[in-house]
């Protein structure tokens, strides 16, 4: 049997070295020349504003500085989410901003793998104790025009490196929205409100579940919050938010 392992394995090495002959690795940004795939060279992570702790508990904001202990956030205390924690990866802006934008526009899925593993290390707290991950749906119309949902890729590459429980099919939307860009919180509420619903054939899956809703990109939250709403209207015990990008800014809200 090592015999036999040995061989399958020096045969995958193999089939790897001559695959990164005919596609050698490259920076998924800059396409500087690198020694591994679906990864960035070390002046594009650099740029990367990445979100340390210490943060708020509710909505993942970076705060001012350290207390010791979970904190809440002023933002949080006035107007708590929907929701019941919110996670994400990075500041939405410059190499990270472009890199979603070619994911969500430009249909190209090079950095899926990447962000697979940014999001499970982000959600890692979210992500210990959870149930089921759900993405957050596209209307149809868009969904035909992309032909995928950006949110079911990048939660699909978290269902891949978990193992938790994966469906992209428990959330619809109901209707169609306008674009959220360039609206205000209130307007993407308005936006949003009764755009989602839970699958009928699937809500008993919802029931009692600690689900790990998974998006893009967080804006005002106003997407999420929909979303949270009806899971827990239909039984889920905790919805938790994960994103690659966070606004923490309204002068980073662009198209």
């Amino acid at each position: 049997m090592s015999i036999v392992c040995s061989i399958r394995d020096h045969a995958k090495s193999a089939a790897a070295t001559l695959a990164d002959l005919v596609v050698p690795p490259t920076c998924l940004y800059c396409r500087k020349p690198l020694a591994v795939h679906d990864a960035l060279c070390a002046q594009c992570w650099r740029s990367i504003k990445f979100i340390r702790p210490p943060i708020c508990d509710r909505l993942g904001i970076p705060l001012p500085y350290d207390i010791g202990g979970r904190a809440i956030s002023a933002q949080a205390e006035a107007d708590p989410p929907i929701y019941d924690r919110a996670r994400a990866v990075a500041h939405f802006d410059g190499v990270l901003r472009d890199l979603v934008h070619q994911l969500k526009y430009g249909d190209s899925h090079i950095a899926r793998r990447l962000f697979g593993r940014w999001l499970v290390q982000a959600g890692e707290e979210l992500l210990q104790d959870a149930d089921l991950i759900v993405p957050v749906p596209l209307d149809r119309w868009r969904l035909l025009k992309r032909r995928f949902n950006q949110a079911a890729i990048l939660s699909k590459e978290v269902h891949k490196l978990t193992g938790i429980a994966w469906d992209p099919f428990i959330l619809l939307r109901t209707k169609r929205t306008t674009s959220q860009v360039g609206l205000t919180r209130d307007q993407r509420r308005r936006n949003v409100q009764g755009a989602f619903a839970v699958h009928p054939k699937r809500a008993a899956s919802v029931e009692r579940r600690a689900i790990v809703l998974i998006d893009d990109v967080i804006t005002t939250g106003a997407t999420v919050e929909g979303c949270a709403r009806v899971l827990k209207r239909a039984g889920a015990s905790r919805v938790d938010v994960l994103a690659l990008g966070l606004v923490t800014s309204d002068s980073l809200i662009t198209p």
